[in-house]
C-alpha cells in the first residue's frame, strides 16, 4: 500500500476514481477537480495497492462554523471512496490518517465529516474512526413564486 497527495497532474488518475463516486457529468467534475487541486485549502490523496489506484480521499479547511466545533480551521473530510473490491482492509482508515495529519500541520484542532441520515454504512464508518455525532440536522427547500 501506498498512499500519495495528488496534484494536478495526478487528474487523469483521481477523475475516474472521483467519477465512481459522484457520477453526473464528466466535464463538469473535471473542472472542480482541477479547481480543488489547484487550492491550497483543499487536498486530495491517492491509495494505491501494486501499483493500481484503488481509493482517494478529499479533505478542506474550512474557516466558516462548523457545526460542533469550537476552533477555526476545523479539517473536513470531504469524500472517501475505495473500490468495492478493496473495501474492508482499513485502506479508508489509513486515508483518513492522512487527512487528519495534514490538517493538523495546517493548524487544525479539530476534524469533522458529515454524511446523510440514511447511510448507514457512512455512519458506521465515522463512528468506528472515532467521530461523534454532534447533531441530527433537517435540511428544507421551497420554491418561492414571482
Amino acid at each position: 500500500m501506498h498512499i500519495k497527495k495528488a496534484n494536478l497532474s495526478d487528474l487523469p488518475i483521481l477523475l475516474p476514481l472521483a467519477f465512481l463516486l459522484f457520477g453526473g457529468d464528466k466535464n463538469t467534475l473535471e473542472q472542480e477537480l482541477k479547481k480543488l487541486l489547484c487550492s491550497k485549502n483543499h487536498i486530495f490523496f491517492l491509495l494505491y495497492v501494486e501499483n493500481k489506484e484503488i481509493a482517494f480521499v478529499s479533505a478542506s479547511l474550512r474557516f466558516d462554523y462548523v457545526e460542533g466545533s469550537k476552533t477555526s480551521p476545523v479539517g473536513y473530510l470531504e469524500a472517501i471512496f475505495v473500490k468495492e473490491e478493496f473495501r474492508r482492509k482499513s485502506y479508508a482508515s489509513s486515508l483518513l490518517k492522512a487527512c487528519q495529519l495534514w490538517a493538523l500541520e495546517q493548524g487544525a484542532l479539530e476534524f469533522a465529516s458529515d454524511c446523510e441520515s440514511k447511510n448507514l454504512d457512512s455512519i458506521k464508518f465515522h463512528q468506528a474512526m472515532g467521530f461523534n455525532i454532534t447533531n441530527h440536522l433537517v435540511c428544507f427547500i421551497k420554491k418561492l413564486k414571482i
